[in-house]
């Protein structure tokens, strides 16, 4: 009988600490959410603040949880941190730089979000195709398995050239994804019939290495009917730089 009541307590506290953990993604999605609607989202920092590693990497298990959270983190916080001083977007190189997220017991950059774990340790000015030297535990632990080029259409650094910035969920980043890169290349891009020459987004060409190099650009944009043939050539656009917050859209479910 007292092991009975052992294994009752024991199943009793389980059930009630299985009760209380944090759903970190619905943060994820509740922080962008209050950010788009202008209401307070200190209770949403707050939750981020106080979760660790451990609790991180057992809800973040597959690439579409990871990419799902650190796309609404990244996007959140550089609405919060430009609305709050635009000024920071006049050293670019340091604002994506500087620690400010405060997040698994760490407290990360723009630039460890996007190029360590959402771009699986690559090396920020390598084109897509090095991989960092060194990789610190956190990242190891938090980064996809695979890189998935869709996300470049999806993180929104706070330029005019940017993506917009949507909420994105685990159980449907699949046709998120799909829907934004679309979109998105669908309005940077243009085509020239009779030269068979393609002009799109420069971000294509700083990251080649993540969509196959440029021969896998040209796949793409045919593939996802962007142009009605595979370019002979791309061309790159100017990116501007200059601050635009506040594009937010809406995926259609």
């Amino acid at each position: 009988m007292r092991h009975f009541f052992i294994f009752i307590l024991f199943l009793s506290t389980f059930w009630m600490n299985s009760q209380s953990k944090e759903n970190y993604n619905k943060i994820s999605q509740d922080l962008l959410t209050q950010i788009m609607h202008g209401k307070s989202f200190q209770k949403e920092l707050d939750l981020l603040s106080k979760s660790t590693l451990d609790e991180l990497t057992e809800q973040l298990k597959t690439d579409e949880q990871k990419i799902a959270f650190w796309i609404n983190i990244y996007n959140s916080f550089i609405q919060i941190s430009l609305t709050k001083n635009p000024d920071l977007y006049k050293n670019r190189s340091a604002f994506f730089g500087e620690k400010i997220v405060k997040v698994a017991g760490e407290i990360l950059s723009f630039d460890d979000i996007e190029h360590g774990i959402i771009r699986k340790s690559r090396m920020k000015i390598s084109l897509g195709y090095l991989k960092k030297l060194s990789v610190a535990n956190w990242e190891q632990k938090l980064r996809v398995n695979d890189i998935d080029w869709r996300i470049h259409f999806a993180l929104n650094c706070g330029a005019k050239s940017c993506p917009p910035v949507a909420i994105y969920t685990p159980e449907n980043l699949d046709n998120e994804l799909d829907f934004m890169a679309k979109a998105y290349l669908k309005e940077q891009t243009s085509y020239e019939s009779e030269t068979k020459t393609a002009t799109s987004v420069v971000l294509i060409s700083w990251f080649r290495g993540d969509f196959g190099g440029i021969n896998g650009a040209k796949k793409i944009l045919f593939n996802y009917k962007i142009t009605p043939e595979i370019p002979k050539k791309i061309e790159f656009k100017e990116y501007d730089w200059t601050i635009f917050l506040g594009n937010f859209r809406k995926i259609p479910k």
